[in-house]
């Protein structure tokens, strides 16, 4: 059964229930007072009777209705009640039971051991009421004893016209509630439509996705309930399988393109290695050389690629709020341990709202970036002001025409060719930055060098970051170094 069709069956049950419940009150209400109003009319004409005005037995006459076309009224057991008579009947009964006609229509009411009883009793006062059938008609019968054991007074009107608009009202409450049951499934059906529209089209691109792994369908995120949010999560998670599939793609495309020279290198030298024992001492040792130094560099290519697909799953990785300075110090740390240089740190104690191990990864490449190309003795400079990261380097520098594309993947400036490396390690650098709000960049200082760094989004930066920490003044230190 369809969420739609449940919708609508809701819809309609709901209202077919509060329309019975209604009616069924309605008519409990109507028949009470119709009651009421009977007996207050027979208590009246027993009071009257028992004065001896026997005058009002006489038959009452309903209003006429538009449909009464004036013809002769049809008798009693006939079918049809238009324009009959509330007819009274009054008699008194006798200790022995004895029933003697007073006014009104002569009708033989049996006489019940109760009216006996209640004719023979000392109390007066004392009522009964039933209802009973003589032959087509029903009669309401009061009987009030007299007292004194003389016997009572017995009153009875004809309630078939009282029965005949109960019959009537419960007809038209059940055609009502059948008429509500319709238009409710109805109205129901058309809102569960609307409903289950945006619903019904989620489904479909779920399915898409799950089936035939489409990303590009466009999302229907619309309205602030809850399936406007379930569309937009869902836009969402669809949106970063896109990127992580795009991320993959290109991944496996670098990673094929960037594998196939080391892999072409190491497939030559092991074919020279068949004729190691006809090379001469000084030809085996360059080819041993070769060797290792490809593997060398097919192993830290292999490793930047790892870190390179690690900080595309950082994404899913919950934000928190990260200490740069404890951030920096860390990676300047491992970075002096692995390549003897000293790093000078300058941080302001800000703290942002981030991937902590996407943040490490991005200042850990900037120092590893700018050791490579300083060959001095120089101490490296990491700063951090406002939640931004920057490197000082004192090496040749970056040329102009290169600033645009070293955080391109893979791309390796022409000075640097000479050098170990892939390419990869601004490319994270960027990446980090960006899934952070911020931008990397990259200027010429004065008195040469390169100052690599990226940013945050500014609303990244927790505004009370400073008076939280107690290491947040600046700080000048060095790090790392042999």
């Amino acid at each position: 059964m369809s969420l739609r069709l449940r919708f609508a069956l809701a819809f309609a049950l709901v209202s077919v229930v509060v329309a019975g419940v209604v009616g069924v009150l309605s008519y409990h209400a109507a028949a009470e007072r119709i009651t009421q109003a009977t007996d207050t009319t027979l208590a009246a004409a027993t009071t009257a009777v028992a004065d001896g005005q026997t005058g009002v037995l006489a038959p009452i006459a309903p209003p006429r209705t538009d449909d009464d076309d004036g013809g002769p009224r049809r008798g009693p057991g006939r079918g049809d009640d238009r324009g009959r008579l509330q007819e009274l009947v009054g008699r008194s009964i006798a200790p022995d039971g004895t029933a003697t006609f007073l006014g009104g229509r002569d009708v033989p009411i049996p006489v019940t051991d109760t009216a006996r009883a209640l004719a023979a009793t000392s109390v007066a006062g004392v009522t009964n009421t039933v209802e009973t059938t003589v032959g087509f008609d029903t009669y309401r019968v009061l009987t009030t004893s007299e007292g004194g054991g003389r016997g009572a007074w017995q009153v009875a009107m004809d309630v078939d016209l009282s029965h005949r608009v109960l019959r009537g009202m419960a007809n038209e409450i059940a055609l009502v509630t059948l008429v509500v049951l319709v238009v409710a499934a109805g109205a129901g059906w058309l809102v569960a439509g609307r409903i289950t529209r945006r619903l019904e089209r989620l489904t479909e691109l779920a399915e898409q996705v799950t089936t035939r792994g489409g990303t590009t369908a466009e999302m229907p995120v619309e309205g602030r309930d809850e399936v406007g949010r379930l569309s937009a999560s869902f836009a969402t998670m669809v949106g970063r399988l896109a990127a992580s599939r795009e991320a993959q793609d290109r991944l496996v495309q670098d990673a094929a393109h960037e594998l196939r020279t080391p892999l072409t290198s190491l497939r030559t030298n092991a074919s020279v290695l068949r004729r190691f024992a006809e090379l001469s001492p000084e030809a085996r040792e360059r080819l041993l050389a070769d060797v290792q130094g490809e593997t060398r560099e097919l192993s830290h290519l292999v490793d930047e690629l790892v870190e390179l697909a690690l900080s595309g799953g950082d994404a899913d990785e919950p934000e928190e709020p990260v200490d740069l300075d404890a951030v920096v110090r860390r990676a300047a740390a491992r970075v002096g341990r692995r390549t003897g240089r000293e790093v000078v740190v300058d941080a302001d104690g800000s703290v942002v709202r981030g991937h902590p191990g996407a943040l490490e990864r991005a200042v850990g490449n900037l120092l590893e970036n700018a050791a490579k190309f300083d060959a001095s003795d120089t101490p490296l400079e990491l700063r951090v002001h406002a939640g931004g990261v920057t490197v000082r380097d004192h090496g040749p520098g970056i040329d102009v025409a290169d600033v645009e594309r070293v955080f391109d993947r893979f791309y390796r400036a022409p000075a640097a060719r000479g050098l170990p490396g892939s390419g990869l390690g601004l490319a994270i650098v960027r990446d980090v930055a960006d899934r952070h709000g911020g931008a990397a960049f990259v200027t010429a200082p004065a008195g040469g060098g390169a100052l690599v760094g990226f940013t945050v989004a500014a609303d990244r930066l927790l505004p009370d970051s400073e008076a939280d920490h107690v290491d947040a003044s600046p700080q000048d230190t060095t790090v790392g170094g042999t």
